[in-house]
């Protein structure tokens, strides 16, 4: 595919790191911001020349906190009726326990994230979906992955662009340096690509924009 010239469209692909993007965004303004519209976001993110083919959202369902969960269930539906792809995660049960006291305790981390951003985004650069890789997370571990997109490149003669997308408060320094380009998302652009209130779906079906997140 080469590079692109000027008269070509390059095709972006926006992988989103939902965790990280969810903690930027709380302290960026607390709750106020979460109802975000992710295509609405990468859109305005694009350059002249750039068309977007994807945007892809990777989270894992939140557990024991019905509230919550009601309300990451209706984002996640916003998101996918205004054309974000959600992929799921999970939470792996682990028991820790005090050096000191010996009090034991649950505890769930979040498993396969990582793996899955890194696998969409090299599975599209491989099969020659887009041409253009942003990555919004400050999660250096996927560097791992543009080092695989730079060897797809060099064994076709190939230039992908992978541009990080730091979230608010964010940073990495792992993926400044092996990234062609990286920007942080502003207050501005957050703001402007917000939901409406009520996000209607297929069919009679509405999402409205949980209470607890004004």
């Amino acid at each position: 595919m080469g590079d692109k010239s000027n008269s070509e469209t390059a095709r972006v692909g926006v992988y989103v790191d939902g965790f990280n993007l969810y903690y930027g965004l709380k302290s960026l303004s607390g709750r106020r911001d979460l109802w975000l519209d992710l295509v609405k976001m990468a859109q305005d993110l694009l350059r002249s020349g750039q068309r977007l083919e994807r945007v892809m959202y990777f989270t894992t369902l939140v557990r024991a906190d019905p509230p919550a969960v009601e309300r990451q269930r209706a984002y996640l539906a916003a998101l996918k009726a205004h054309g974000t792809d959600v992929v799921l995660g999970r939470f792996q049960e682990q028991l820790r326990k005090c050096r000191k006291c010996g009090a034991t305790w649950r505890s769930y981390e979040e498993k396969k994230t990582d793996v899955a951003i890194a696998s969409a985004m090299v599975a599209d650069v491989a099969l020659k979906q887009v041409d253009v890789v942003m990555l919004v997370s400050a999660d250096s571990d996927l560097c791992g992955a543009v080092e695989k997109i730079r060897e797809i490149d060099g064994f076709r003669g190939t230039k992908t662009r992978v541009v990080a997308v730091f979230p608010p408060g964010k940073s990495a320094d792992g993926l400044r340096r092996c990234s062609d380009a990286w920007f942080p998302i502003g207050g501005a652009i957050v703001r402007r690509s917000q939901f409406p209130d009520v996000v209607s779906g297929l069919g009679d079906a509405v999402y409205h924009r949980p209470p607890h997140w004004n």
